[in-house]
C-alpha cells in the first residue's frame, strides 16, 4: 500500500495553510533580499522578488503535473538569479526549516489506527509525497512528531527523485522498495496526481480520500488540477475507516509478510 501525506495523513486548516505558504515564500524572499547583489544587478523591491518566487513556484507545480521534479532549492536558486542575487542555500534552508518546525501540523483522525491495522494484517506501506514547497528532509521530523514514521517501510519525497506524482516511476520506485507488484498495490491520496499516477503505474486501484479536502485558497489555486472531477473516481473514502474497507475490497487476499 502507498499513501500520500498532505491532506491525507496530515493537514492544516485553511487559514493555517495560507499562513504556512506565505511564510514559505517569505523564507525565500527574505533570504534573497539579504543576499549579496551580483555585479551590475539592479535593485528589486521585496514585492518584485515575491512575484519572481511565485512564478518559480507555479512553474514547479506545473512541472510536477507533468511528472517532473523542480525542487525547492532549484526554485530558490532561479528566483535569486532572476533577482540578480547570490543564492545562499544554507540561510534559506535555515529559515524554511524554522517555518516547518513552528507549524502545527495536524494528524488526520484515525490515521495511526488505520496504519497500525494494515501493518498487523501484513501489508507493507510506503509514503509518496510531492515536496514542492519544502524538502523531504524537513518533513521527516514532522513524520516522527506525528508518530507516522514507524509504519512506513519506505518514504519517497519527490525532491529526492527525478519524478513527481503523477509520474509512474515514483510509484514503481516505492513498490521496488516494498518488494511488491503493481497488481497487488493500492494508493491512497486526495488529488488528481495520486489517482492518475497509480493508474499509470498499473496499480490495482486508488482510493480518493475526501475527508481533508478543505484547502486554503492559495493551495487550491496551485495544486487542485483544473478539469478533474473527483466524482469520477470509483473508490472514494470520506474517513480512515472507509479507507480500510476500500483496501479490503480491492486487495481481499492478505499480502505475505516480508
Amino acid at each position: 500500500m502507498t499513501f500520500d501525506l498532505w491532506h491525507t495523513l496530515c493537514y492544516l486548516e485553511p487559514a493555517a495553510e495560507e499562513t504556512y505558504m506565505e511564510r514559505q515564500a517569505a523564507a525565500a524572499c527574505d533570504t534573497i533580499i539579504e543576499s549579496p547583489r551580483k555585479p551590475g544587478a539592479g535593485y528589486l523591491a521585496s514585492d518584485e522578488i515575491g512575484r519572481l518566487f511565485d512564478r518559480e513556484l507555479a512553474g514547479a507545480v506545473a512541472a510536477a503535473g507533468e511528472g517532473r521534479t523542480v525542487t525547492p532549492l532549484e526554485q530558490f536558486r532561479a528566483t535569486a538569479e532572476a533577482a540578480g542575487r547570490e543564492p545562499i542555500f544554507e540561510a534559506y534552508l535555515d529559515r524554511l526549516g524554522r517555518v516547518v518546525r513552528e507549524t502545527p501540523f495536524v494528524l488526520a483522525p484515525g490515521a495511526l489506527e488505520l496504519l497500525q491495522g494494515l501493518r498487523e494484517q501484513g501489508y507493507r506501506l510506503a509514503l509518496i509525497s510531492n515536496t514542492i514547497g519544502e524538502p523531504g528532509d524537513l518533513l521527516r521530523p514532522v513524520l516522527r512528531e506525528l508518530k507516522l514514521d514507524p509504519y512506513f517501510d519506505a518514504e519517497l519525497f519527490s525532491d529526492e527523485h527525478p519524478w513527481a506524482k503523477p509520474a509512474p516511476e515514483i510509484f514503481r520506485a516505492a513498490l521496488d522498495r516494498l518488494g511488491e507488484s503493481p497488481s497487488e498495490a493500492v494508493h491512497v491520496g486526495d488529488g488528481w496526481s495520486d489517482m492518475e499516477g497509480a493508474r499509470r503505474a498499473g496499480f490495482r486501484g486508488s482510493i480518493l480520500f475526501t475527508g481533508l479536502r478543505n484547502y486554503g485558497t492559495r493551495y487550491r489555486s496551485l495544486f487542485v488540477a483544473a478539469g478533474w472531477d473527483p466524482a469520477d473516481e470509483p473508490h472514494p473514502a470520506a474517513a480512515m475507516e472507509d479507507v480500510g474497507r476500500r483496501i479490503s475490497e480491492l486487495v481481499p487476499v492478505r499480502p505475505k509478510s516480508h
